[in-house]
């Protein structure tokens, strides 16, 4: 008899979770309405960010024609001054993780959140600088790429060096400022569901290895920053396939120098 109680309120309380979670997602009614508040304001070049980061869909459907290509596949919002958030259920967008404001409007559910703070001055950006690059060692030329990495699209520098070899990606006399901060992950979640092999990034300023980043199937995005001397110094980036089974290792990085 107790089984087949706790079945039937197991059931019941699945229901009643089932209808209060509907409840809790607004409408498109709330969704026009908090648009409309970031349309009345928003300036070229903001950021609009959404959370939680499963509402993205719902929340560019309202919003993604202010939002520009290089804006959803950013590197992450340091360069940005203004960032929006849109959200819901009291949650927040990483984006804007330790940052405080008093803007803040709610509207049958959603919260519309605007953020100042100074951005970061960036003085290069190797997705932009490959061009002027040049590579050594084996495996597919780099080319500047949107891609998925960790589940989301971002702008980076993508090349696929051959099984257990090194390719290395070298920025010559790359303007520094007193930091290079960059992120590196494994694109195409096709081929991360058929290849286990590690892959590793190892950056490099002036033939000295600076920072060196190891990566997995499940380590996404992932960032490294290294503290530099304001000036020009050759940059490189050496990425290895690990292992001799380490085929179509796509290998997604992207960088800026910051002042």
């Amino acid at each position: 008899m107790l089984p087949a109680v706790a079945v039937v309120g197991l059931a019941t309380w699945e229901i009643v979770a089932t209808v209060r979670a509907d409840a809790d997602v607004p409408g498109d009614t709330a969704w026009d309405e908090a648009a409309a508040l970031v349309r009345a304001r928003h300036q070229p070049g903001d950021l609009i960010v959404f959370a939680p980061v499963w509402n993205d869909p719902v929340g560019r459907l309202h919003l993604g024609d202010l939002m520009t290509l290089e804006q959803v596949a950013r590197m992450d919002a340091a360069r940005f001054g203004t960032i929006w958030e849109v959200s819901i259920r009291g949650e927040r967008a990483p984006e804007t993780a330790g940052l405080a404001t008093t803007d803040v409007v709610e509207t049958h559910g959603v919260t519309v959140r605007r953020f100042e703070r100074p951005a970061a001055v960036v003085l290069a950006d190797v997705v932009t600088a490959l061009p002027t690059a040049t590579t050594d060692g084996r495996g597919a030329r780099p080319q500047a790429e949107f891609a998925e990495v960790g589940f989301a699209p971002h702008r980076c520098v993508q090349a696929t060096p051959a099984p257990n070899q090194t390719l290395r990606i070298t920025f010559p006399k790359l303007a520094l400022g007193r930091e290079l901060v960059g992120y590196v992950g494994l694109a195409d979640i096709f081929k991360r569901r058929e290849i286990t092999a590690p892959a590793r990034l190892d950056g490099e300023l002036g033939g000295v290895i600076a920072t060196s980043v190891t990566m997995t199937n499940t380590s996404g995005w992932q960032r490294f920053a290294v503290a530099t001397t304001p000036g020009a110094a050759d940059v490189t980036f050496a990425l290895t396939a690990i292992g001799p089974g380490a085929r179509d290792r796509q290998v997604c990085f992207a960088a800026e120098s910051r002042q």
